[in-house]
């Protein structure tokens, strides 16, 4: 009885100091898919780095455990996170945007996780609770695929937290997605917002959009679902370089445009009174 009385104790005192050091957060976002491979990870740090690009103050966390992809697509691989006493610093990605990732704890990049549920829902609050942020404006949290024990202990601990959801134009992609919507409503998490990620390919040579998937089966959920829709992402070879090399999007990049539109209604909706 009393080792039990002593756990609940230590997990309200977590619980109190993840409440705390979310209160110098002003917005703090879930980036979420139902399935994997329809580019959340790539979105999730673009939206991080233009909204950073804009002068707002950025944390990037990545809770995906299995599969960090962040520190990768930004370029910081080799990144090392260092402690301010107990508390672990984020790596300073740029003036206005910190980052940490689990692939920055690894002794090596392609050492396996090979974790249970108690041991992945105790590492996210430990970088919940952990980090010394500072204050930020917008706290991207980029989540692995589906409706398991990451999201649902993000949705759980983090206070005035909202979902952002990103899909592909396929059926089967849109089906997962639909999962998610009624995921975060079972567990009251508010939804910012529906992404259609690879809506479409820009021709290089003759700049114009070919529909290779079907199209807007995005914008027709989130009109199903009553949701906003913050906007459609096309594919673009370049995010693929991008990612692979650790750099930002090109400023010729055709996504760029659409990820001005995503970024502004991230933003008004952000900052509804």
């Amino acid at each position: 009885m009393a080792c039990g009385m002593g756990q609940n104790k230590q997990y309200e005192e977590q619980s109190k100091k993840i409440q705390d050091l979310m209160k110098n957060i002003k917005h703090k976002i879930a980036v979420m898919s139902g399935k994997g491979g329809v580019g959340k990870s790539t979105v999730s740090a673009n939206i991080a780095i233009g909204l950073s690009k804009m002068g707002y103050k950025v944390g990037l966390l990545d809770v995906d455990i299995h599969g960090p992809s962040i520190a990768g697509i930004l370029g910081i691989r080799d990144a090392v996170i260092e402690f301010n006493e107990d508390r672990m610093v984020p790596y300073p990605y740029s003036e206005n945007l910190k980052v940490l990732s689990m692939q920055c704890l690894l002794n090596q990049p392609d050492d396996p996780i090979i974790w249970r549920g108690p041991a992945k829902i105790g590492v996210v609050r430990q970088f919940l609770s952990d980090t010394e942020w500072g204050e930020l404006d917008y706290l991207i949290i980029d989540t692995p695929p589906g409706t398991g024990d990451e999201p649902l202990t993000v949705a759980q601990t983090v206070d005035e937290c909202k979902a952002l959801l990103v899909t592909t134009p396929q059926e089967i992609s849109l089906a997962d997605v639909r999962k998610s919507i009624n995921f975060c409503r079972r567990v009251k998490l508010p939804i910012l917002g529906l992404v259609e990620n690879m809506s479409g390919f820009v021709c290089p040579t003759c700049h114009t959009l070919h529909n290779i998937f079907q199209s807007e089966g995005g914008k027709k959920t989130a009109a199903d679902f009553d949701i906003e829709f913050l906007g459609s992402l096309p594919i673009d070879p370049n995010v693929v370089v991008s990612g692979d090399s650790g750099q930002s999007l090109a400023e010729d990049s055709p996504v760029n445009a659409g990820l001005n539109e995503v970024l502004k209604n991230i933003i008004n909706q952000t900052e509804k009174k």
